[in-house]
């Protein structure tokens, strides 16, 4: 952390070569003194103000001391060291009679740092008293200390021994995904937002059935039926809405993080129960697909971007299109008219394909010269193969809906023309050929030499 003050170097150490711990500078007396006097700070401020629940200021040479605890804790010997002094123990106890949010995010901090290394995430991930105050601290109405605690969360959940223990833990609390959902929906800080979302994407990506209760839980309605005594209880926030509101608070700040939340949005589609939680509210399924629509039409592939954009933005691009994608095909021929009669979205879609060309193009040509063998010249690359695949799936289902005055407006705005129409025909056949030939039908109603020439186009394809 930038803030932080810079370990103490080797200059502060009496005796370096006794004293220092392993292969490190550090002094083992230093933190003996600096934990025993977090410990006794933590046990005279429990008695003295004991029934006081107003916070406290944290002592400036304490402050810094733990800071540089925290700094040097990114030292794997470090973290060790802590380990054997019972440091996730001292913490845990500092952490539950804190009445000071900085003392909180000092202590998380260290304890995520710990959990970068394999032995020490074990140990923290075992001690179930701490498990379960560190899912509490996301009530926290601190964001440092909840972003320490998001990325602690994210570091154990994302090493394969104690994953399923922290899994297990989060099943039990319902108020984990109430909390985080809260904090996607309301917060604006960036950095949170970005480790929440990081968070609850791995979360999904690892365990399907986790997302689905989740996804159920913001469909259930509030208070309990038949039970008139029973107190009424919260409305209980959507997953959709929240991740839509996260992902429009990081639109202009944070590219990976808008990143993040749209992949998480499609993870939500890959499951019925997701689906149906995208579709089964008009007022949902609107404000997402706007929203999307928005992102592909106005900021992401614009006509004056270089080709190669396609290779900077090709996951976020997989990721919106599919969920689009999944919207539209979902819906009935009464629900959301606009949708099926959006032309500018088949001329982003065209231009997408369009610039996917030209990257490989070029690619097929600069590879020799670098004495590439033949298998790499001709290898696509995976992720835009997926993003060239979507869009492909998603041009095919709006085609076959255009009306004649639909091809005529879009003929008018310039969505459909020559280059466009012949670019969607070399990546849509032969896959995609019933709803091409159910395009060209209605648009030789529209406009009969534009017709003409694509099938002039398809008949030279199949002759070749």
């Amino acid at each position: 952390m930038d803030r932080n003050p810079s370990p103490p170097s080797s200059d502060d150490e009496e005796e370096p070569s006794v004293d220092s711990i392993q292969n490190t500078v550090y002094s083992k007396h230093w933190f003996f003194s600096t934990l025993t006097k977090l410990i006794e700070m933590i046990t005279e401020n429990d008695k003295s103000e004991a029934g006081d629940d107003s916070s406290v200021e944290l002592d400036e040479d304490m402050e810094n001391n733990i800071c540089k605890v925290w700094d040097m804790s990114m030292n794997e010997e470090v973290t060790l060291f802590l380990k054997e002094f019972n440091a996730p123990d001292i913490l845990f106890g500092a952490i539950t009679k804190s009445k000071c949010n900085r003392l909180t995010e000092i202590c998380v901090g260290i304890l995520g740092n710990m959990a970068c290394f394999q032995e020490t995430c074990l140990v923290i991930s075992n001690n179930e008293n701490l498990g379960e105050v560190l899912l509490l601290l996301l009530c926290s109405t601190d964001p440092p200390t909840l972003l320490e605690t998001t990325r602690l969360l994210l570091t154990c959940v994302s090493q394969v021994d104690v994953v399923s223990t922290w899994l297990e833990r989060i099943r039990k609390r319902p108020t984990v995904r109430d909390n985080l959902c809260f904090i996607m929906s309301s917060s604006t800080n960036g950095d949170l937002l970005v480790k929440v979302g990081e968070l609850v994407d791995k979360l999904f990506d690892v365990d399907e059935d986790l997302m689905i209760d989740w996804i159920k839980a913001g469909c259930q309605e509030p208070g309990t039926p038949g039970n008139d005594i029973e107190e009424e209880k919260p409305a209980i926030l959507g997953l959709v809405p929240s991740l839509l509101e996260a992902a429009k608070q990081l639109r202009y700040d944070s590219p990976e993080g808008l990143d993040v939340y749209m992949h998480i949005l499609q993870l939500v589609t890959t499951v019925d129960e997701g689906i149906q939680s995208l579709v089964q509210s008009p007022e949902d399924g609107e404000r997402t697909w706007e929203f999307l629509h928005d992102l592909t039409c106005r900021d992401l592939c614009q006509p004056d971007d270089p080709p190669p954009i396609v290779h900077e933005q090709k996951l976020i691009l997989s990721s919106v299109l599919a969920v689009m994608s999944v919207i539209f095909t979902s819906q009935t021929e009464q629900e959301y008219t606009e949708i099926q009669n959006n032309l500018s979205l088949i001329g982003s879609l065209t231009r997408i394909l369009d610039k996917l060309e030209t990257c490989q193009r070029r690619s097929s040509n600069k590879l020799p010269d670098q004495g590439e063998a033949e298998d790499n010249v001709t290898q696509e690359d995976f992720h835009l193969k997926i993003l060239k695949d979507v869009c492909c799936e998603f041009l095919s289902n709006i085609l076959p809906q255009l009306t004649k005055e639909n091809i005529l407006e879009g003929i008018k705005q310039e969505h459909i023309t020559e280059e466009k129409c012949l670019s969607a025909l070399r990546n849509l056949l032969p896959l995609y050929a019933v709803s091409v030939n159910s395009f060209i039908v209605v648009l030789g109603e529209a406009d009969q030499t534009l017709s003409e020439t694509l099938q002039k186009e398809i008949t030279l394809r199949e002759e070749s």
